[in-house]
């Protein structure tokens, strides 16, 4: 009888165990969004991205768009959602209050209501302040703010869904290169001013792109440790303060930019933080982890970071690969996913930062195009056109994976050669003129991918899908009227 007594009490502990774990688990998975991008030449049905994202129970996603195909496939989800207004419509929109209503109209209310779209943020613009725009978009985008708060609020929405504006950290800055010397950009500060305390009036919060990968990408002499959330690095002491990592110091420094401007209680959400996996030396799927690791254990116990102690949202750059990003500031701009363009997992991670790391739930339902490739014709005999035709089929495809340390940097040069035409091929849903070259290239049905460098095999999208399927109706008519 005591045996059984003793039974019972331990599967009462470990259910209550398993029940405490569920929740810091879901609690967690509460702070963690991730970014949703769809610049690529194939992306996956909404649906599927959608579905991968319940299973996977990610609760929060952030959109550069209101592209009615995404967000019709969140409908009755409840996920939440922060929704993006491009950096091109902030002049439309800025320019008169009408065209600022006709958005909400089109983009929030028709989805806003009972079973419909959980949209918590408008994003107006994305990063419109970096220095690389020269200026192009410091008049159009409060002004653009401004109009769609207002017409939320005229729409009924003002008291559940909250403007933001997405914002690069170079918005702000440190003379000392310590967190406290903090402060916004001296051309943009005046502006700056003005949107975090309209910000602070309509209860928003201010979104900050955080990118500790860019701080070792854009410097030779950084250390590598003080990118990721270990204790090896030396780190640097703020007045008592001690940041072991850049993340916490950008955060800070930002904080105390806020609060020399008056508002020192704004809330903050990073918008976008995460590690590429290709197109960089230092980008590759180990490091990407190790980062993504310390990341989440960092969120799941609370901490914040020395200014602002306690729970942090973020927004994980990125859910799936894009390769149609532009590759100006660097080849690793298509490879930030955590998951392959065909949704696949990279690497095994826990969201919830609790260390039981396993491979995140994949899309299903994903369609292939045949099982071929397009690969250099060795016995081609004329090679002139050979560099022009290879910048051409990088120019249209994706050759970031060539690149010094990046995944496929070893081929030899036949393979360098087949990799550009093959990515070309594909992005081109395996056109056959696609793989020609002027003989150049040849079509086989054999695997071309080489040791740790995949060649890969393209999707079936919706566009593609419907190309597909008239290609085979059309083959079959043909079929028929000649039998």
């Amino acid at each position: 009888m005591a045996r059984r007594s003793q039974t019972v009490m331990l599967l009462i502990a470990l259910s209550a165990i398993f029940a405490l774990s569920r929740m810091v688990n879901a609690e967690t998975l509460s702070t963690i969004g991730v970014n949703w991008g769809t610049q690529m030449t194939h992306p996956i049905p909404p649906t599927i991205v959608v579905d991968m994202l319940k299973a996977n129970g990610i609760k929060k996603v952030k959109l550069f768009d209101a592209d009615d195909w995404t967000m019709s496939a969140l409908v009755g989800t409840d996920i939440e959602v922060m929704v993006g207004i491009p950096n091109a419509q902030l002049d439309r929109i800025s320019s008169k209050y009408s065209h600022a209503k006709d958005w909400v109209k089109n983009n929030v209310t028709q989805y806003f209501k009972d079973g419909g779209v959980n949209i918590k943020y408008v994003a107006v613009g994305n990063e419109p302040f970096l220095e690389s725009y020269n200026g192009s978009y410091l008049t159009t985008t409060f002004p653009a703010l401004q109009n769609i708060q207002k017409a939320l609020d005229e729409a009924g929405h003002g008291d559940k869904i909250k403007v933001t504006v997405p914002l690069n950290a170079d918005v702000y800055a440190s003379s000392s290169n310590t967190p406290s010397s903090g402060a916004f950009r001296s051309d943009i500060e005046d502006l700056m001013n003005q949107i975090v305390h309209f910000l602070k009036e309509k209860g928003s919060a201010f979104v900050v792109n955080i990118y500790p990968f860019l701080s070792l990408y854009q410097n030779a002499g950084f250390p590598v440790d003080y990118a990721f959330f270990g204790t090896g690095s030396r780190g640097i002491n703020d007045n008592g303060k001690q940041y072991t990592n850049v993340f916490d110091a950008n955060f800070d420094t930002l904080a105390w930019a806020l609060k020399k401007a008056g508002v020192p209680d704004l809330k903050i959400i990073v918008g976008e933080v995460g590690w590429p996996t290709d197109g960089d030396k230092n980008a590759n799927n180990d490091m990407a982890k190790k980062f993504y690791d310390g990341l989440l254990k960092k969120m799941a116990k609370k901490v914040g970071t020395p200014m602002r102690p306690g729970t942090v949202d973020v927004y994980l750059f990125g859910l799936i690969d894009e390769d149609s990003k532009s590759i100006l500031p660097g080849n690793f701009e298509r490879h930030w996913g955590i998951l392959t363009y065909d949704g696949k997992p990279k690497f095994p991670m826990d969201l919830s930062g609790q260390g039981n790391d396993k491979y995140l739930i994949a899309a299903k339902g994903i369609q292939y195009l045949p099982a071929q490739w397009c690969v250099f014709n060795n016995e081609a005999k004329n090679l002139s056109s050979l560099s022009a035709d290879i910048d051409y089929a990088c120019s249209l495809g994706d050759c970031t994976s060539l690149g010094y340390g990046s995944s496929c940097n070893n081929l030899n040069s036949e393979g360098n050669i087949s990799y550009a035409f093959n990515m070309y091929f594909q992005m081109s849903d395996q056109d056959v003129r696609a793989c020609d070259f002027r003989g150049l290239a040849k079509i086989v049905d054999r695997n071309a991918s080489q040791k740790d460098c995949l060649f890969p095999v393209q999707i079936i999208s919706a566009g593609t899908r419907t190309a597909v399927t008239k290609a085979m109706f059309l083959g079959l008519l043909a079929a028929l009227l000649f039998v």
